[in-house]
């Protein structure tokens, strides 16, 4: 019997370290579409355009890390899945651990993974602005504005990186649901198609629209903070109520 007491506190800080350095593929993956979403957004997020007199016609483009965003959080859904599979659960066994401490180091490493995705998706809208600053067009004039108050974009960073960890937290507990039984596999998906099908016809309006418009067209930060906070909290009490529920390694 070992007289020394590790706190759970402790214990969860050595699992998150651990993974840090162990899922390291994570973040490389992260760093590959991040390019990828990159090159899709050279040919730019939105444009207008309209002729003068003279034979004069201008076309106008913006560009921003809205395609990055959204790469972003889709990588972050996934990542969270894939830190539920059996590979990586078995991975907290190297240390004295049980189902709260796994969870909480998991959640810890998903929001420092959703911080630095967040930040580094900003960034990329200003790296995207320098390539085609400098990428040759005959005839192509590239006006810069001025950008945002250090405030608004604050909120902006803010607000991406929250928008990144409540992906990773519905991932995760997507990712729970189908190791606790392998029919959620089939089940989510029909579910899903069917709200998005069903929902359209009874409310009028497609559902996923609306979902966007509660969260994404919050114009008020202190609600959507909370929105946001709420929303990550239930999804991860959810995930870690359900795996306590699984079958403990032999």
């Amino acid at each position: 019997m070992s007289l020394t007491t590790i706190s759970t506190g402790n214990l969860v800080r050595k699992q998150f370290q651990y993974k840090m350095k162990a899922y390291i593929g994570v973040f490389s993956s992260l760093m590959v579409l991040q390019i990828l979403a990159i090159l899709f957004s050279l040919g730019g997020s939105g444009g207008s355009g309209g002729s003068g007199s003279h034979g004069i016609s201008i076309n106008v483009r913006y560009y921003s890390a809205s395609i990055v965003v959204v790469f972003t959080m889709l990588w972050a859904f996934i990542s969270a899945i894939l830190i539920t599979t059996k590979a990586y659960r078995e991975d907290d066994f190297t240390f004295v651990t049980n189902r709260v401490t796994a969870n909480l180091s998991n959640i810890v490493f998903l929001g420092t993974a959703s911080i630095i995705g967040g930040v580094t998706a900003v960034l990329s809208g200003y790296l995207l602005k320098v390539v085609m600053y400098y990428v040759p067009d005959s005839g192509q004039f590239i006006g810069i504005s001025s950008g945002p108050s250090p405030l608004e974009l604050l909120f902006g960073l803010f607000a991406t990186i929250l928008f990144v960890f409540m992906f990773s937290s519905l991932g995760y507990l997507v990712g729970t649901l189908v190791q606790l039984h392998k029919i959620f596999v089939v089940v989510l998906p029909v579910v899903f198609f069917g709200y998005i099908t069903f929902g359209e016809q009874r409310i009028g309006i497609h559902p996923l629209i609306q979902l966007g418009e509660f969260y994404f067209q919050e114009t008020s930060f202190p609600l959507f903070l909370s929105k946001a906070v709420i929303t990550i909290a239930i999804l991860f009490t959810g995930s870690v109520l359900l795996s306590n529920r699984m079958e403990v390694r032999r």
